[in-house]
């Protein structure tokens, strides 16, 4: 097969100098801080520092393993799609569960585990491809193995960050470590780009199996031990899903969050999905440039999580969550509408940056809320039941973007599901907490549900 051409399509001197100005003048003086705060914790310091090598990593995988089916195994933009969805199908294959094991088992332990095991799945597929057996489908088994690990961790992460932290610190908690994702996603994806163009995208891989062996080594120095959970004498896998169930969609606040969020993140796995075929069939970008645009793109989290506090201080809880989705996802049809190689891309990639300001004060918000809503013993399930229902709608998604991009095209696909992703603020706006400055940070737990006879799933 003739490697079609690339184009590398260079930002303007105008991009450039304004990116500079943005790196070391106005994010560093949003994010100075007058003290160290929690980072003058070690074991804080620990999950700081798991967090910013893990995401890092994960920058390169994100961007690594689809290039890998679009490059290297030619992949269709139905097996694209496909991929995605295997990807996220954990989220709503052993989502729930999940959760009930995560509040049965030590969580810091459960992180030390999913780190590790992502990190030899991952480590195959270089290996597989030096040795010319790499395939889709085995693609599609580390992608399918890696989420459900991500499952685990995820998790086990959130549930343990309000017994490391406390409730109090919740806020600061979330948003130095949205931070820390912020700051991948900014230098990430354009470091990603580089490193997949020098080394090829499978060995790349091998950058983040080693991002993640590291985070494990990270997480296992926290001196913090948490309590072994005592387990139920009449412990039911069944009944206790059920709780977590009852929690989250009983309650007159988390349900619209979990509505919205779950329609954004639908239509954001479509327009993730084709993404990657866009700017690399539609526009003709190479890797390099690929990654510079997602760092664009991008840098708008790490303004939005220096705000995040200050948007909810200044409008309300409530209306922070809504208003910071609503006012920016519009900017994601520039992409769609006008992308095209030369400065339009770059205004484009503009957009995405706004987009990413509105998302992660939007996330640091309703996470630290979930947070200091759920009494302890209930962390791991109201976590995992609400990321099966977040989470468990990407896969449609995935399979949504590859059917739109397969019939109607790729930058049909991406505008359809951009304007799916501007709707989505509906649920929280017409609920109680469009107008709730203060939000509740206390909640009782359902009382359990009587125990059922029959067969049942117990650890």
């Amino acid at each position: 097969m003739v490697e079609p051409n690339r184009l590398v399509v260079r930002p303007p001197a105008a991009v450039t100098e304004w990116l500079t100005f943005l790196n070391h003048r106005w994010i560093l003086t949003a994010m100075r801080l007058p003290s160290l705060g929690l980072l003058r914790d070690h074991d804080y310091r620990q999950l700081f520092a798991a967090t910013t090598v893990a995401q890092f990593g994960f920058q390169i995988s994100q961007l690594a393993v689809p290039l890998v089916a679009v490059v290297v195994l030619a992949a269709s933009p139905w097996q694209v799609g496909l991929l995605t969805t295997i990807t996220m199908a954990p989220f709503l294959l052993v989502g729930l569960p999940a959760g009930a094991w995560v509040d049965r088992l030590r969580r810091r332990r459960v992180m030390i585990v999913a780190d590790l095991g992502r990190a030899v799945l991952l480590a195959t597929v270089p290996l597989a491809w030096w040795a010319g057996w790499l395939t889709i489908w085995q693609l599609y088994a580390v992608a399918f193995l890696v989420g459900a690990l991500t499952v685990f961790f995820d998790v086990a992460y959130q549930s343990y960050l309000p017994t490391l932290v406390g409730r109090a610190q919740l806020v600061e908690g979330n948003s130095k470590l949205e931070a820390v994702r912020s700051t991948a996603h900014l230098g990430g994806p354009a470091l990603a780009g580089q490193l997949i163009r020098l080394m090829s995208a499978p060995v790349a891989l091998l950058l983040d199996a080693v991002a993640l062996a590291t985070s494990a080594l990270f997480v296992a120095k926290i001196r913090q031990r948490e309590p072994q959970p005592t387990p139920s004498p009449d412990a039911n896998l069944v009944r206790e899903i059920r709780e977590g169930l009852r929690f989250v969609l009983g309650h007159r606040l988390l349900r619209p969050i979990v509505t919205c969020t779950s329609l954004f993140n639908l239509f954001a796995a479509a327009n993730g999905a084709m993404m990657i075929l866009f700017l690399e069939r539609v526009l003709g970008l190479d890797a390099g440039t690929i990654g510079l645009v997602f760092t664009v793109s991008g840098a708008g989290g790490l303004v939005g999580a220096a705000i995040a506090r200050r948007v909810a201080d200044w409008i309300g809880q409530g209306p922070a969550i809504w208003l910071s989705a609503a006012v920016t996802s519009p900017f994601a049809l520039l992409m769609p509408l006008m992308a095209a190689p030369g400065w339009r891309l770059w205004v484009a990639a503009l957009g995405g940056f706004v987009v990413s300001i509105g998302v992660v004060v939007c996330n640091v918000t309703q996470v630290s809320f979930r947070q200091a809503l759920t009494p302890d013993a209930m962390l791991g399930r109201m976590n995992a039941t609400v990321r099966f229902l977040v989470f468990g709608t990407m896969p449609l998604g995935g399979v949504l973007g590859g059917w739109l991009g397969e019939w109607l095209g790729i930058r049909t696909a991406l505008l359809i599901s951009v304007l799916g992703t501007c709707l989505a603020f509906l649920p929280v706006f017409l609920s109680p907490l469009r107008r709730m400055r203060t939000l509740p940070t206390t909640a009782q737990a359902p009382a359990p549900a009587p125990a059922e006879s029959g067969a049942s799933l117990s650890a």
